[in-house]
């Protein structure tokens, strides 16, 4: 029997119903000589702090680095309900008892670092030593699968992507863990803070641009402009910026209604406006955080269903870039969406039917795991709205960007009127090209100023140097300077994808993306994390910081934990051992190094901030065990010591082996060194059972 292993239930039944499996069995499906199970996303993790013995937070435990990572199950979510621990091992046993039978295991989650990931815990927390081989696809299509598993890969061509996915889990538990917990005791008067390798400099960008934006002072400054008409077409044109009012109103004074002004000189020149490249998942987010207001993890979350409805590729992909054997199937596309999309995007797909295809977006070298998104031949079905609009979206970017270039005349006039400069631009689209037709021209950017289009004219009359035209009227503005916009999703995105660096070319960002803040696959979830953390809110596309998110960002902004280009720099080493360029342990090593480092950055805060007196959120009296004279106050999701500021760092986790206790039991805990019986207590094989929480030595232990 051969045992095919999904990510998700659904995905299982998927590929059961096309390899002809068809008796469902509990936690899986047989038939045909195959197997197909399933895990519930992430269904084993890496263990927690107490775990290694540490239950209590304490300097003195600080930095903790485990000698070898421990995993267990995770406590999961199904069709949005909680799965505690034993959901999550029952299945495990079922997969275990599978895997015992099998000839022959077929890795079937996402083919990407989360996924491989998500199969190696499982596979090494059940000590599994069955040969398993990859089924590595791009959309979810019956043709896909059969052919998939019909070039199934060895599973060894994919050790190198579980070692970046493996080090980018562990990297970020010794760095959050310590980080988290050195901030927290060196903060006590704040409750619990947390930090993360990507979380943190992430908040760091949005901070720091909306602290900028609120102190940002306007200057003004002042412009010119005069009107002139020629062969009935009417035009203006623009003087550079004057900062001195004075200055202006004399410059605008040698301009007078009826005057004469010289034209200098006329440069036309063509450019061609190349395509825009297809979409990676992170440009599908900005485009439709801009067009819907979607948020990111909405968009990924539409995406993801799109893809399994089958109607588009593999929706997590970094790549902007189809090979040449893709591109090959892109007639047989246009062919489906003639027939099949929304009406103007059908009808340019059968337009391109019979055209030369532009190539810009294929590169065989630039397509990573996964090539950029497509829609697949696959008929949709109805839709809702939000499915039917990022459908329509990744459908029009594929029209556009095999269509032409966009060719456009811009002509440049430079005018003398009475020793004043004035510029007047116009542009004529000669071939609309991938820009379709007037009517789905773009709309200016929202976040470019509106002073770059001051000299820009829908048209303008034929021009030739030494030709005098006449002052119709003439303005003097006045404008003021403007400070960068607050983040959006959008441009926070963009930001993500280059380290911070405002780049606008779209294939220099490209090639920013391997040392981008976190990957297409996660940037979502990061963001998700600071609205969870409430770090950050939203004003309509705005991300506000939140005063808790201020308050941690000040913190930290001058400690390496913040420094957008140093994460950078980690995901581009991810990258680079996915490719096989950088040993598992030598990245291990650096951070464990980092991890040191910074911890003990976090932890000398305290010497700053020790002044400053704890708020309890719940005042008790339960007796420190570590100093004897304070008194131990409940927080959310910890208890700790009130002479935090007289040197008594101890603190304790209030949610101990899988059980949160009340204050009650916290006493009995801390003073008698052993809480009543509980039921539901993971032990330490991490089985539920009744027992009974012991306090000795600082650590918590089941009996």
């Amino acid at each position: 029997m051969k045992l095919v292993i999904a990510e998700k239930p659904s995905v299982a039944r998927d590929l059961a119903r096309v390899m002809g499996a068809k008796e469902a069995k509990e936690g899986y499906i047989g038939g045909n000589g195959y197997a197909f199970t399933y895990a519930f996303g992430h269904l084993v993790q890496l263990c927690t702090p107490q775990s290694y013995g540490y239950s209590t937070w304490s300097i003195a435990n600080l930095p903790i680095i485990p000698q070898e990572f421990k995993l267990e199950a995770k406590k999961i979510r199904k069709d949005g309900k909680q799965i505690d621990d034993a959901g999550a091992l029952k299945q495990l046993n079922i997969i275990k008892s599978l895997i015992e039978q099998a000839e022959e295991i077929i890795v079937a989650t996402d083919a990407g670092r989360e996924g491989e990931l998500i199969f190696r815990n499982i596979y090494y927390y059940l000590g599994a030593k069955v040969p398993f081989k990859r089924l590595w696809i791009s959309s979810q299509t019956d043709k896909a699968i059969k052919e998939g598993f019909a070039t199934l890969k060895e599973g060894t061509e994919y050790d190198s992507l579980y070692f970046s996915a493996r080090s980018r889990s562990e990297s970020d538990w010794l760095i959050g863990i310590n980080a988290t917990q050195a901030i927290t005791l060196a903060a006590g008067n704040q409750g619990l803070l947390s930090l993360g390798r990507v979380q943190t400099p992430t908040l760091a960008m949005i901070c720091s641009r909306y602290l900028e934006n609120t102190a940002f002072k306007p200057q003004a400054f002042y412009k010119i402009q005069a009107s002139f008409e020629k062969d009935a077409i009417a035009f203006k044109a623009t003087s550079s910026k004057i900062d001195v009012k004075e200055l202006a109103e004399e410059t605008v004074a040698k301009i007078t209604v009826g005057s004469e002004a010289k034209v200098l000189k006329v440069e036309a020149k063509e450019t061609k406006e190349q395509p825009p490249l297809l979409f990676d998942l992170t440009s599908l987010q900005q485009d439709a955080n801009k067009k819907y207001g979607y948020s990111a993890d909405q968009t990924l979350n539409i995406a993801q269903s799109l893809y399994e409805r089958k109607v588009i590729t593999y929706p997590r992909t970094g790549s902007r870039y189809i090979g040449e054997d893709v591109f090959e199937k892109v007639p047989e596309l246009f062919q489906h969406l003639s027939a099949t999309a929304h009406e103007s995007i059908a009808g340019i797909a059968g337009n391109l039917l019979d055209a030369k295809l532009n190539k810009r977006s294929v590169d065989d070298k630039k397509v990573t795991d996964h090539h950029a998104l497509l829609v697949t031949d696959e008929k949709p079905s109805a839709m809702p709205m939000d499915q039917q609009n990022i459908y329509n979206m990744i459908a029009k970017r594929m029209v556009e960007s095999f269509s032409e270039v966009c060719l456009k005349d811009i002509t440049t006039v430079t005018l003398d009127a009475n020793g004043v400069e004035l510029i007047a631009k116009g542009t004529v689209i000669r071939q609309y090209g991938w820009r379709l037709s007037p009517e789905q021209m773009e709309a200016p950017d929202e976040d470019k100023n509106s002073d770059d289009q001051d000299n820009e004219n829908v048209q303008l009359p034929k021009l030739s140097a030494e030709e005098i035209l006449e002052v119709l009227a003439v303005d003097l503005s006045e404008r003021f300077t403007k400070a960068k916009p607050i983040h959006t999703e959008a441009s926070l995105l963009k930001a993500m994808e280059t380290s911070g660096k405002e780049i606008e070319d779209e294939e220099m960002r490209q090639a920013m993306k391997d040392c981008g803040l976190g990957t297409p696959a996660t940037r979502a979830a990061t963001i998700e994390t600071l609205f969870q953390r409430e770090y950050i809110k939203r004003d309509k596309k705005k991300l506000i910081p939140t005063p808790k998110g201020l308050t941690l960002y000040n913190l930290v902004k001058d400690r390496s934990i913040a420094k957008v280009t140093l994460t950078g720099k980690w995901e581009q080493k991810l990258e680079e051992m996915r490719a096989n360029k950088v040993s598992y342990d030598l990245f291990m090593k650096h951070i464990k190094d980092y991890t040191e480092r910074i911890t003990k950055e976090l932890v000398q805060l305290r010497v700053s901030i020790a002044h400053e007196a704890p708020v309890p959120l719940q005042k008790n009296n339960i007796k420190c065990p570590k100093c004897a004279s304070g008194k131990v106050q409940l927080y959310d999701k910890v208890a700790q010591c009130d002479l935090y500021a007289r040197g008594c760092d101890f603190k304790i986790w209030r949610t101990l082996n899988g059980v949160t206790l009340d204050e009650k039991e916290l006493r009995n805990l801390l003073e008698k060194g052993k809480t009543s019986t509980l039921k539901a207590v993971k032990n330490q094989e991490g089985k539920i059972v009744e027992g009974v929480l012991v306090f000795k030595d600082f650590k918590v232990s089941v009996v």
